[in-house]
């Protein structure tokens, strides 16, 4: 307290509150949301998943928490030990009897009968805070052999998500690295090669039979919305997207109520709590309650951009770039995926959907960024 009242380079002088109480107001309507989506149509009332997700808000909440007083400043000597440890939980997940299945991809690993940790939502973070690490040491100096080394740290992860497979998470990293190039200083001649191969990867594993059909069909059902199901899998995909249409047109300017809406109420939309939980923002809040949360993530990525402007140095600026635009990249995703507009790629809406994984993952990230901001002066 007395270094708080006498220096005023200390971090708690510089908390930023605005992105604190958002981050944690977001989340608990997140929880909201879940229950809604999942407390059943009828008394008794299923409770168990929303009180699940009120632990995660806590758990994450007090991470957050932690990493803002960690100085992430330690992060450009130890990034190596954070980058591996990513590394090794996408190569536990694979191994048989280790990581569990769902859905036909093996993404989990059980912990206990609580907790299902997903490594590719922490190798996300863990790609960020490794690619801070090593362009930070480059100083902008980077010939073709730094370039090549940065590219190669980001597609070993890549790689390995791919491997379970899970695109959606992939392409949320081709994103992340790629911007985080553009900030770095690789040359715009360099990036447009590297985005015309990440094109040209992306179609290739489509077709190379890598991802089941039903992936497939959820990469490629919304260019054909008004045609006829070809096959039963695409069928379930169109099923699904009409009905998350359907929920978010039905809520109109104000909603149709909280509980009260029948799609959520009763169901109709699969993978409602999960990928979809933006239909039932906007069924039972409308388009007023569905824009209200847009503009407070809008506000937690403004925050987090800001921070990587006033950032005091490389590592920070590089760690708080690639926090926003992975924010930025699921949240479009995530909401145009709802509308029809963008692909199902399974990508959760951040601090929104249920997983505890990602959850806790997005406030560990945010909390970085905090530690960031409350650390410029000094």
């Amino acid at each position: 307290m007395t270094n708080f009242r006498r220096n005023p380079a200390s971090p708690f002088r510089h908390v930023d509150l605005v992105l604190a109480v958002t981050t944690v107001l977001v989340a608990l309507f997140g929880a909201l949301m879940v229950y809604s989506a999942t407390r059943g149509p009828t008394p008794p009332y299923r409770i168990g998943t929303g009180v699940r997700v009120l632990v995660f808000v806590v758990i994450g909440t007090v991470l957050m928490g932690a990493l803002a007083l960690f100085d992430y400043r330690k992060l450009r000597d130890y990034w190596p030990f954070v980058y591996g440890a990513c590394i090794a939980l996408l190569v536990v997940v694979l191994l048989p009897g280790v990581g569990s299945s769902t859905k036909g991809t093996q993404g989990w690993i059980q912990i206990g009968s609580f907790f299902q940790l997903q490594p590719s939502e922490l190798a996300k973070l863990g790609l960020i805070i490794g690619f801070a690490g090593l362009a930070s040491q480059f100083r902008g100096d980077l010939d073709t052999g730094r370039v090549l080394m940065l590219l190669g740290l980001c597609a070993l992860p890549m790689g390995l998500v791919m491997l379970q497979p899970d695109l959606g998470t992939t392409l949320v990293s081709v994103g992340v690295s790629f911007a985080l190039l553009l900030v770095a200083g690789v040359r715009p001649r360099v990036l447009g090669v590297i985005a015309i191969a990440a094109v040209l990867a992306t179609v290739l594993v489509i077709a190379s039979g890598l991802l089941k059909q039903y992936q497939v069909d959820r990469l490629t059902s919304y260019a054909r919305q008004d045609q006829v199901a070809r096959t039963e899998d695409e069928a379930k995909v169109k099923y699904n997207l009409e009905e998350s249409k359907k929920a978010i047109g039905s809520g109109g300017l104000t909603g149709k109520g909280l509980f009260q809406g029948p799609q959520t109420r009763n169901g109709y939309v699969p993978e409602q709590s999960t990928d979809f939980i933006f239909t039932a923002v906007g069924e039972q809040f409308g388009l007023l309650g569905a824009g209200a949360l847009l503009g407070a993530l809008g506000v937690i990525v403004w925050r987090v951009w800001r921070t990587a402007q006033l950032a005091g140095d490389d590592f920070g600026m590089l760690l708080c770039t690639g926090v926003m635009v992975m924010l930025v990249v699921q949240i479009f995703e995530n909401v145009g995926m709802t509308m029809g507009i963008m692909p199902i790629t399974g990508i959760p809406l951040p601090l929104v959907s249920y997983g505890g994984s990602a959850l806790i993952t997005t406030m560990m990230a945010l909390g970085l960024v905090q530690s960031v901001h409350m650390r410029r002066f000094s």
